[in-house]
Formats: structure tokens, sequence, C-alpha cells
């Protein structure tokens, strides 16, 4: 087997779509490796899950599941077998029976985290200024105002759900912390990633790397590949 046999599935998270992974996509397009970016409705954990095991459906051979932010909780909820190895990239891992919730809410917020709260519709929105201060602040404006522009607001249905047994009890997993982050904060992000035994890559880099420095992200995606390469 060869990198070019794996294929990436890549998983947004709140306040974002897959057009996030962009820059991502296309590193890894690059060298002939095929990645889909799961298209979340950011309505209920169930919805989302039922959402990426519809786009893993699709996908033939071993996979790579990279979640970024919230999505950490849904990619770890999917029972497909084809999953040999997931990614977390600045994500929340809750554990069976937590909530992402919990997990986010888990150490005091930073200065410049937002106040987030349900609009009359029952559905929460990130504040656009809160892009470029806590969500991406490393971002360049003109991503800034793409990211403002695209953002898909989260349901309280997807964070208020404990979850089930994850699958990173079962499969080897890779994490990303942000050490920049100001919406997860980077203590979270380690006690998780321990707990977990993954393989932790630490960089001073914001809550969206996936934008902000895509090569990093692309780095680690690879090397959860050559994992499973060197495996067979």
């Amino acid at each position: 087997m060869s990198n070019k046999d794996v294929s990436v599935v890549l998983a947004h998270g709140a306040w974002a779509d897959g057009s996030s992974w962009a820059r991502v996509i296309t590193a890894l397009d690059a060298e002939g490796i095929t990645t889909v970016a799961a298209p979340l409705p950011l309505t209920s954990l169930a919805d989302d899950v039922a959402a990426l095991n519809r786009t893993l459906d699709r996908i033939e051979g071993p996979v790579v599941l990279a979640g970024h932010a919230y999505a950490g909780a849904v990619i770890a909820e999917t029972r497909s077998p084809r999953v040999e190895a997931l990614v977390y990239v600045a994500a929340l891992a809750p554990d069976e029976g937590e909530t992402v919730a919990e997990m986010f809410y888990r150490a005091p917020p930073h200065p410049f985290a937002p106040k987030l709260a349900p609009d009359a519709n029952g559905l929460i929105w990130l504040p656009e200024p809160a892009f470029a201060s806590a969500f991406a602040q490393g971002a360049r404006a003109e991503d800034l105002a793409v990211l403002a522009a695209v953002q898909r607001p989260i349901s309280p249905a997807c964070i208020t759900v404990p979850v089930g047994r994850p699958l990173w009890k079962d499969v080897p997993s890779w994490f990303l912390v942000a050490e920049d982050d100001r919406m997860i904060a980077p203590e979270t992000q380690r006690s998780m990633a321990a707990r977990m035994k993954a393989a932790v890559r630490s960089h001073a880099v914001d809550h969206t790397p996936i934008v902000t420095a895509p090569k990093l992200v692309a780095d680690i995606i690879r090397e959860a590949i050559g994992a499973l390469v060197r495996q067979t």
C-alpha cells in the first residue's frame, strides 16, 4: 500500500464549512492523495455523525479521518470500518458520557473569547468580530472575510448530548495542539490528547490552523497516512 491508497476525509467545526479546509485539500491533492470534505449540518451531534457516515460510505479503502474543533467529537462517533486513523486539529475529544460543552468550558475562557448564546431561532452564531480576535487571529484579512461570510451556526443539540464510546480508543490518533488557541484552551487540548494517548504535535498557532497554518496540518495528516502505510 502507498500513500495514494489512503483517502483523507475532513470534518469542519462550528461556524465553518468545508471550504475552511481548502489549503489543506490543495496541499494533499498536489501529492495525489484523495481528499474529501464532509458537509456537516451542525444541527445535532446525531445529524452530523449521520452526514459524516454518508461521506465515508462513498469512500473505498482505508481512511484517515481528520476533525477540526467541534468535529473532534463527530469523527469519534463514526463506526465506519474504513477509518483506520484519526487526526485532531485543535479539536474537542470528549470521552464516553461527556459532552462537547463540558470540554469546551473546562478551562476559564481566554480574555478575547466571545460570549456565546443561542439566538431567537435557537442557533449559536459566532459574533463577526470574534473571527479576527479569537477564531483565527493569525488569518489574513481576505481569509477572515470568507470565514465570516460562510459561517454556519451550530445548534445546542450538537454540544449538550453525551457521546458514546469514542473511536480514538480503538484506532491510532494524532493531535495538533494549538498553543495560541483563544477558543479551546491549550491546556484542555493537551489533557485530552494525553488521555487519548495520541501522537501530539504542538505548534504556536491559533484555533484555525487549517486556514492559518495549512502546511502544519497537512504534515500531521501525512504522518498518519505514513503510519498506516508502514503497517501494511
